[in-house]
């Protein structure tokens, strides 16, 4: 059932209940003003009646019948259609006229007690009594006057206001509806149209093709806005998805083609370890140390891999208030352990705060400083001699600056953009070529940047990392990075 249609009918149903009930509150006020009018009639009638009344009495008093009959006759011709009642002080009835009850005694005996209702039968009339005292020449004589008028009068009167309610109510029952109607189908107009352009919302669109058009109804412009946030919410949604199938796909693509040429060395020194079973102590050994190489080297590339594909998934929600100065020095004393070759000098400031992803800074590093221990040895230099880098971390106008400095032969600037590619490395690089492009992913996550320079006292090269301090007056940045397409062939993201 449409909106419309059911705001007709509850309008056509609500409004004559409003009627009705207005009418059951309206009625005992109207009763109530119709007596008070009555009574004040009464007062009125009875006031002109009260001299005639007091002269009766008085010609009564005094044996006068001509004038008690000219009395008589004045009162009833004042009385009009009201019925009139006197009797004298010993309850001697001296007028009887107009409506009235057969049995007097129904009528009130105190007077000054305002108009009551009296009842016989099936007839009620409304009486007031008055105490009449007129003066005369043998002393004071005194009675009562009755004034009487049909308490039907007003009952009809409320019976035609029940009726005249009763008709509101049967005629307003169907006009309210139509008109209720009428103003639903116009109030909704704006809502079919938005629910017209919502069925016709093609799905490969996006949420720009449903552009928000104030029509000037806070509900449906709430309605439209809701929408709209929705389908924006949806694409998103549809572009991590088609993000991590992209991701897989270049993690399936990248991980077959880099495991082929290790998993072929396998497959050669294993071959030849089992046909030649006799092989001397000293060829094993070598075929063995070459297997051990290849397996470590399978598992840091898949293990660089996997750090890849998880910079491009990361959520933002995984970020927060990151101290890199204690990353940095738990980083360091992790890298002197892997690598006991190399001594590690580090300058470090108390606190460095970031927003930053937990896992992905300590990625950073250890990649970093791994990078250094590997390739910051000098060639002219012994063996036995320890390679040295120096870690210095400060902090300046708002970023967090992080240089790494090896004493190694350097890179040529031709080819400092390079060295953060997937798969870059030399050829005497013992690494999978994917350390200082986890390097340049997690920068670019963190909304900063690494490159690559000369030291400044020569020789070897420096890596510069600089990162957004997490300020207290700045709130964090509530998105990441897009598109975050590392594992894919498109180079140059340094």
């Amino acid at each position: 059932m449409k909106l419309s249609t059911r705001i007709a009918i509850g309008a056509a149903a609500l409004v004559p209940l409003l009627v009705v009930a207005a009418g059951v509150l309206l009625l005992p006020l109207v009763g109530t003003d119709l007596h008070r009018r009555q009574d004040a009639q009464l007062s009125a009638r009875a006031a002109a009646l009260l001299p005639n009344a007091r002269g009766l009495l008085a010609a009564d008093d005094r044996g006068r019948p001509r004038v008690e009959q000219n009395q008589q006759r004045k009162l009833t011709d004042a009385a009009l259609d009201a019925g009139v009642r006197v009797t004298a002080a010993d309850g001697t009835v001296l007028l009887s006229a107009g409506p009235q009850p057969d049995d007097p005694r129904l009528l009130p005996r105190t007077p000054g007690g305002g108009a009551v209702t009296v009842r016989e039968g099936g007839s009620a009339w409304r009486v007031l009594t008055v105490k009449v005292i007129s003066g005369s020449a043998s002393g004071s004589a005194g009675g009562t006057l009755w004034v009487l008028a049909p308490a039907g009068e007003p009952a009809d009167e409320l019976r035609a206001v029940r009726r005249r309610v009763l008709l509101v109510a049967l005629f307003a029952a169907p006009l309210s509806g139509l008109v209720a109607f009428a103003l639903a189908e116009r109030a909704t107009l704006s809502l079919r149209r938005l629910g017209r352009r919502a069925a016709a919302l093609d799905p490969r669109s996006g949420h720009t093709a449903f552009a928000h058009a104030r029509t000037g109804t806070a509900e449906v412009d709430e309605l439209s806005g809701t929408i709209a946030l929705l389908l924006s919410r949806y694409d998103e949604q549809a572009a991590r998805t088609t993000q991590a199938l992209d991701t897989a796909r270049s993690f399936s693509s990248a991980a077959s083609h880099e495991l082929r040429t290790p998993l072929m060395s396998l497959r050669t020194n294993l071959d030849v370890l089992a046909a030649h079973p006799g092989l001397p102590e000293d060829e094993r050994a070598e075929v063995l140390g070459e297997l051990k190489q290849d397996h470590v080297r399978m598992l840091d590339l898949l293990s660089a891999l996997s750090a890849l594909a998880r910079g491009d998934l990361v959520e933002v929600s995984a970020f927060g208030p990151v101290d890199l100065a204690e990353l940095v020095d738990t980083a360091v004393a992790e890298a002197a352990r892997r690598h006991p070759g190399t001594v590690y000098r580090t300058e470090l400031p108390s606190e460095a705060r970031v927003f930053g992803w937990d896992a992905g800074l300590r990625i950073l590093l250890a990649n970093l400083l791994g990078n250094a221990a590997v390739h910051g040895r000098p060639t002219d230099r012994p063996a036995d001699r320890p390679a040295e880098v120096d870690v210095r971390l400060s902090v300046a106008d708002g970023t967090a600056r992080l240089t790494v400095d090896d004493t190694g032969p350097g890179v040529p600037p031709a080819e400092r953009a390079a060295v953060f590619h997937r798969f870059h490395r030399r050829p005497d690089s013992p690494g999978s070529g994917l350390g200082l492009t986890l390097v340049a992913q997690q920068a670019a996550l963190h909304r900063g940047s690494a490159r690559l320079t000369d030291r400044p006292d020569p020789p070897g090269c420096r890596l510069e990392v600089r990162l957004p301090l997490l300020l207290p007056d700045t709130p964090p940045a509530a998105r990441l990075p897009s598109p975050r397409d590392w594992l894919s062939d498109r180079p140059g993201k340094a």
